[in-house]
């Protein structure tokens, strides 16, 4: 007996930061599948367009890949679609696009897509187009609680450091992750041991300073924190790194070769540079009772 696949709803995007709006999104084609009996089959890209179209602006993205997946599934994605956006895609007209990709490979029914949606050689496909080819198209504004949301508005705020602008924008902190790497470890000398966090580049990173947040370790155990961003100016540390100090568990903790998460909460200050060590004992001192009262649950 041969098989009859399921049909598929469809949304398309970057879905980078799988922020409020991209949650609406898939709200919406999880609602639509379960009507048609259709699985969601998120089609997404990687690396972003902007390497191929516009390699002099290309953005620090709020997630990897791996994590954008991820997210995408628990937001009711049964599969994930990432396509390599290559020179050949670029330069894929728009109908090879839609009878290729969306009709021929993932036998799609409806198509689910921020309002403004373009695609193809020239950006020359839009939501018009889509539907001369019998598709049901959805196309959503991407707005939340009459906000308009995108990943754009949210790396500013996380450059700037505003990370609780940045998790209004996300609907969940903004976070970093990788493997735990051994560090100078002057943090250990100083009665304050770090978790050096080896974040992938190209991943945004809040500005420069000290935060209130979480780091989650290989047990799940969400531990607070407080988190350094930069490059040390005390000791003329010469690369910019991300440190968590875990409060409350200190000196017995081994993170080394771990992989963690690190969440950021609350902005604390701005990165000094202090002309005697024991000023900036008393100032790390200072930090973690300051991440400790932010970060009362």
């Amino acid at each position: 007996m041969t098989s009859v696949r399921r049909p598929s709803v469809v949304p398309i995007g970057i879905f980078d930061g799988m922020h409020r709006a991209h949650q609406l999104l898939l709200d919406h084609s999880v609602a639509s599948a379960s009507e048609r009996d259709a699985r969601v089959v998120v089609v997404t890209f990687d690396p972003h367009p902007a390497t191929i179209l516009a390699p002099d602006a290309i953005p620090m993205m709020l997630t990897t890949v791996e994590r954008r997946i991820a997210l995408l599934r628990e937001n009711g994605a049964d599969d994930v679609l990432v396509l390599r956006f290559d020179r050949d895609l670029a330069q894929q007209s728009p109908e090879a696009f839609i009878e290729e990709t969306l009709i021929d490979r993932l036998g799609a029914v409806q198509v689910v897509v921020g309002e403004n949606f373009r695609f193809g050689h020239r950006a020359r496909g839009d939501v018009d187009l889509l539907r001369r080819y019998a598709l049901d198209v959805d196309g959503v504004p991407l707005v939340r609680d009459h906000e308009v949301i995108s990943s754009t508005v949210i790396r500013a705020r996380v450059a700037k450091g505003d990370v609780v602008g940045a998790a209004e924008g996300l609907g969940r902190l903004h976070f970093v992750e990788g493997p735990v790497v051994t560090g100078d470890r002057r943090g250990r000398e100083l009665g304050f041991p770090t978790a050096n966090v080896a974040v992938r580049p190209g991943i945004a990173i809040p500005a420069d300073g000290v935060y209130a947040g979480w780091l989650t370790a290989a047990d799940g155990v969400r531990n607070r924190a407080a988190i350094s961003v930069g490059t040390n100016p005390t000791f003329d540390g010469p690369t910019r790194r991300v440190e968590a100090y875990v409060l409350d568990v200190g000196h017995d903790l081994d993170l080394y070769g771990e992989h963690v998460i690190v969440e950021f909460a609350h902005w604390l200050r701005g990165m000094e540079r202090f002309d005697r060590v024991d000023a900036l004992i008393e100032q790390m001192h200072r930090d973690v009772e300051h991440a400790r009262a932010e970060l009362v649950e």
